[in-house]
């Protein structure tokens, strides 16, 4: 067996949680074009915490879609009805991405180790 085909076998049989797996015990840190940063941190058992650029904090649960998203559902300070889907990071640490802010600014993110 390749190497190559024996890596796709194993991703294919990775539970889908297992895409976000950099980020866990990391935060991932979205620049906002203002220079302010906000703050997120996936838990494995389905929570988050959030601080906004701001400052504010806000935190609840995430979910992966049937699409393959990554969906955030918040809780505190303010329940909110709907879910915010962005596609999950692809991102390995370290390595900046340009997405969408929930406000539609553009941001860069980025996958910092929490010290």
């Amino acid at each position: 067996m390749t190497i190559a085909l024996l890596v796709a076998v194993l991703l294919a049989a990775a539970p889908p949680e297992a895409v976000l797996e950099p980020a866990f015990g990391a935060a991932i840190v979205s620049t906002h074009p203002d220079g302010r940063k906000a703050r997120l941190w996936l838990r494995r058992d389905h929570s988050y915490a959030a601080q906004g650029r701001k400052g504010e904090r806000s935190s609840g649960t995430w979910r992966l879609s049937k699409a393959g998203e990554l969906c955030l559902r918040q809780k505190r300070p303010l329940p909110l009805p709907l879910a915010y889907c962005r596609p999950p990071p692809t991102a390995r640490v370290g390595r900046p991405w340009k997405d969408t802010a929930f406000n539609g600014e553009p941001v860069v993110n980025e996958i910092v180790r929490v010290r």
